[in-house]
């Protein structure tokens, strides 16, 4: 079986990554998500296991200490991270997998796994980003600034990335974005390491062989 590829896609808040995200694993096969672990409260809607797993701060650290994190970082006084295992069985059994994480987490990952790909989601302005924030209404002034002031300092991040998708128009930054997913599938490493090479090659009696 062909093993997966790791895609590592990081954005600023209001950038749109997870709703990109969410559309990737909707609309192409063997796609799967890496559930993040975090210490962040859940928003409404949102379902422990299916968004995040929601974990108490010992239980994290605990985590951290036992080595299980691929990646793990503090972003807005929370902690993120991302499970070792479960991101390896993944991988293992065939499927992409995606992580939506920040830019501390990518570069423990580009450490760690060199051979993950690495996407950056860009907003089309800084007033659109503001606009989005604003709009979400999920923080309170103080946090909001907190989330801007991030924001400003993880775009800088985004010349270490190896693709950015501007995403202006929705559909249009998905195709984008599933695009290199597609592309990275058609590298010659992967297919040729899917295939049966004896079925490419000429029997013993094939007539062209006898031709002077």
């Amino acid at each position: 079986m062909t093993r997966g590829d790791l895609f590592v896609i990081s954005a600023p808040s209001g950038a749109g990554k997870s709703t990109l995200c969410r559309l990737l694993l909707e609309r192409m096969e063997g796609v799967a998500f890496s559930v993040s672990h975090t210490t962040r409260p859940p928003r409404p809607g949102e379902v422990d296991g299916r968004d995040y797993h929601f974990v108490s701060q010992e239980e994290f650290e605990a985590m951290v200490s036992a080595g299980e994190f691929l990646e793990w970082a503090r972003v807005h006084e929370n902690l993120y991270g991302t499970s070792r295992r479960a991101v390896m069985e993944m991988l293992s059994s065939g499927l992409d997998v995606i992580l939506d994480i920040d830019v501390q987490g990518a570069a423990q990952v580009r450490e760690r796994f060199p051979a993950a790909i690495t996407i950056f989601i860009l907003p089309p302005s800084w007033k659109v980003l503001e606009e989005r924030l604003e709009k979400r209404g999920s923080e309170d002034r103080e946090r909001l600034k907190v989330r801007l002031r991030n924001a400003l300092a993880e775009m800088e991040a985004a010349h270490s990335y190896q693709y950015v998708v501007v995403n202006d128009e929705l559909e249009v930054a998905y195709e984008e974005l599933s695009s290199i997913v597609s592309a990275t599938r058609c590298r010659s490493a992967r297919v040729l390491a899917g295939m049966d090479m004896a079925a490419l090659r000429p029997s013993a009696d094939a007539w062209f062989l006898d031709q002077g």
